[in-house]
């Protein structure tokens, strides 16, 4: 969608007369507001793009995203400061924290070129294509919706970064409703987990998982590994070791070609209970992930007590690594990965440069757009038949932790 009215709050005038002449010589209309009562008197529905300085007098930028929280606002916005990056990164995840769409951010004093990267027609983001349904789900539509087997999976590969082989499959649960299409897990897990529905739609997911596995191997020589997200509250169900291990020998799967996929922010709850559980599992033979790592509390205390064997980077960190603190985050998770003895999968991979940083500096195994988005059984067999191991370059030298 294309700009058409631009908002920027500055004290300083000539900065505001910079964004302004920037703006109409690209044919957008914009106004400048040097305070906060005149900020939001000019803030209208038409509104197409927020751009917002952070250091102002009497009401300051946090200040201001605040009460932008509060309006629920859901016009994009763009942070301008010139504090230190650090405290810029930390003001965009507060906005993030705050439900506010953040377009990105400014650090003064910027270039033009900067500056008008903004003003251009956004282009559809990868990680944006999905339509999200405000849909009221009720306990007997999504009882139904078991009974009927509406709930499909989707697959995305997993790459040996060292190779560019596809070694695995993560298996993402769509549902497939008969009037809304296909939704998302966003819209219905936590609904499942409410009314305790979750239990029976994880085993249906597993279920579906393993025996399709095989038909997506094709010709291969070895088995891809099958990757299963499992909810934190089905990790409390201590005959769970025991069924997964049945649903393993029905379908012919070794459990060792089976992760299960842990969210990090669930493993903390009933410890003792999901420990049980937990090493029961490995003891059958299953991988153990820890999804979404550095998104939850006490990670080093997970990392102690969870018989892990895989950790995850979370993709908001990969695909943030131009800012110097997910960077950080994304080579200090590989080392420590490393130093325990687990794998590190990267997922949110979707440029060459994450793939080249990942793999300069150790990451095991990668996943993102860049080499496919999730896919239906069938669509995934073609892509698999298809595909070529990417050519990379000579692997360079790690990256000084002084020049991150």
């Amino acid at each position: 969608m294309t700009l058409q009215r631009i908002l920027v709050i500055d004290d300083n005038p000539d900065l505001c007369a910079l964004v302004v002449a920037a703006a109409q010589h690209k044919g957008i209309d914009c106004i400048a507001a040097a305070d906060a009562d005149t900020f939001f008197a000019k803030l209208t529905l038409d509104i197409s793009l927020i751009m917002l300085d952070l250091v102002m007098p009497k009401v300051d930028g946090v200040e201001l995203l605040r009460m932008l929280g509060k309006q629920k606002c859901a016009t994009p916005i763009v942070l301008m400061s010139g504090v230190g990056a650090r405290v810029l990164e930390t003001a965009v995840s507060l906005a993030k924290s705050l439900g506010l769409n953040v377009a990105g951010h400014l650090r003064k004093p910027f270039r033009i070129a900067e500056l008008e990267a903004f003003l251009e027609p956004p282009a559809e983001s990868k990680k944006n294509v999905r339509k999200t349904r405000n849909v009221v789900l009720r306990e007997d539509e999504l009882t139904r919706a078991l009974l009927r087997d509406e709930f499909i999976l989707h697959y995305q590969p997993q790459i040996e970064i060292s190779t560019g082989e596809v070694i695995g499959v993560e298996a993402l649960v769509r549902w497939q409703h008969p009037v809304h299409g296909l939704i998302y897990p966003d819209s219905f897990i936590a609904r499942c987990e409410e009314i305790n529905l979750i239990d029976q739609l994880g085993g249906a997911v597993a279920s579906r998982a393993l025996s399709e596995i095989a038909g997506l191997s094709g010709e291969r020589s070895k088995p891809l590994i099958v990757s299963i997200n499992v909810s934190a509250h089905t990790l409390l169900d201590l005959s769970l070791p025991d069924t997964l291990s049945n649903l393993a020998h029905k379908h012919n799967k070794n459990p060792e070609e089976v992760v299960l996929e842990i969210t990090e922010t669930g493993i903390v709850r009933e410890l003792s209970q999901t420990l049980d559980v937990l090493t029961r599992l490995r003891m059958k033979g299953f991988q153990l992930s820890i999804d979404d790592f550095g998104t939850g509390y006490a990670m080093m205390q997970q990392l102690r007590d969870i018989p892990a064997t895989e950790i995850k980077i979370d993709r908001s960190f990969v695909i943030n690594m131009n800012n110097k603190s997910d960077r950080v985050m994304v080579l200090k998770t590989i080392e420590i990965g490393h130093e325990l003895g687990l794998k590190v999968v990267a997922e949110g991979v979707e440029t060459h440069d994450h793939l080249d940083f990942l793999r300069t500096n150790g990451c095991d195994l990668a996943q993102g757009y860049l080499f496919s988005k999730p896919i239906p059984p069938a669509d995934f067999s073609a892509w698999l038949a298809n595909y070529q191991p990417m050519r990379l370059p000579e692997k360079s030298e790690p990256v000084p932790a002084h020049l991150i």
